[in-house]
C-alpha cells in the first residue's frame, strides 16, 4: 500500500495559518501545537521552518506589514503621510487581535523597519529636522494604533434607556449603529488636522545660527 502523505510544509503556508488562528481567536491561542494539528503534521515538523513561537509571530507581524503604503512620499510628505496612515490602519483593522504586538514597535521586522526609514526619508526630504520627522511617525502611529485597538463609537450601548440623564448624550444610543462610518471619518478628521497642524508648523520652522531648530514669532 501507498504510503500516507505528509502536507507539506511552506514558511508562507505556516504563517497564513498562524495568522487564521489568531484572527480567529486572538494572540494567545497560537501555540505550536494548535499550529501543528491545524496542518495536520507533527509540531516536530515547524521546527524545521520556525525556531520559536515568538520568531513565528514576529515573522507573521512582518508580513502583515508589507501591506502598509509608504509610496505617497514621493509626491509630497503631506500625500505620504496620508497613503501611509490609512494603509497602516487599514492593515491593522484586517487584523485586530495582532494590534497588540504591531503596537510594541518595528522591533527586528524587515517590513517595519523599512517602512519607518521610507516615512522618516520622506519627512526629512521635505525640510523637516530629523526631531521632528521623529516626533511626527511617533504622532501619526498614535493616530493609527488608538483607532485600530478600539471603536469609539461601538463603546456606547444601543439602550436609549441608558442615557435618559445624560441631556447630551440623549442620542448616543444610535452611534452603535454607525460606528464603522463615525470610527472612519474621526480618523480622517484627526488626520486632516494634524496635517493642517503639521503645515502650519512648517512655515514657522527656522535654523538659527548654532543649527538648532526654532519656530517664528508670531
Amino acid at each position: 500500500m501507498p504510503r500516507p502523505t505528509t502536507p507539506r510544509l511552506s514558511p508562507e503556508r505556516i504563517r497564513q495559518t498562524g495568522l487564521e488562528i489568531i484572527d480567529a481567536d486572538g494572540l494567545e491561542a497560537l501555540s505550536m501545537r494548535r499550529l501543528a494539528e491545524r496542518l495536520g503534521v507533527r509540531a516536530a515538523s515547524l521546527y524545521n521552518h520556525v525556531a520559536t513561537k515568538d520568531e513565528l509571530l514576529q515573522e507573521i507581524a512582518n508580513g502583515v506589514m508589507a501591506a502598509v503604503d509608504v509610496s505617497g512620499f514621493d509626491a509630497d510628505w503631506a500625500t505620504g503621510l496620508r497613503i501611509w496612515t490609512r494603509s497602516y490602519r487599514a492593515a491593522l483593522a484586517a487584523h485586530p487581535n495582532l494590534v497588540p504586538l504591531l503596537a510594541t514597535g518595528p522591533d527586528r521586522r524587515e517590513n517595519a523597519l523599512q517602512r519607518a526609514d521610507a516615512v522618516h526619508g520622506g519627512l526629512t526630504r521635505a525640510g523637516w529636522p530629523q526631531r521632528y520627522a521623529t516626533m511626527i511617525g511617533a504622532s501619526a502611529k498614535y493616530l493609527v494604533v488608538g483607532s485600530a485597538l478600539a471603536s469609539f463609537s461601538g463603546g456606547f450601548p444601543d439602550e436609549p434607556g441608558l442615557y435618559d440623564e445624560l441631556p447630551h448624550l440623549n442620542r448616543a444610543h444610535l452611534l452603535r449603529e454607525h460606528a464603522a462610518e463615525i470610527d472612519a471619518d474621526s480618523f480622517e478628521l484627526a488626520l486632516e488636522a494634524l496635517i493642517a497642524g503639521l503645515r502650519t508648523l512648517h512655515g514657522q520652522l527656522t535654523w538659527a545660527p548654532d543649527g538648532q531648530v526654532g519656530a517664528q514669532p508670531r
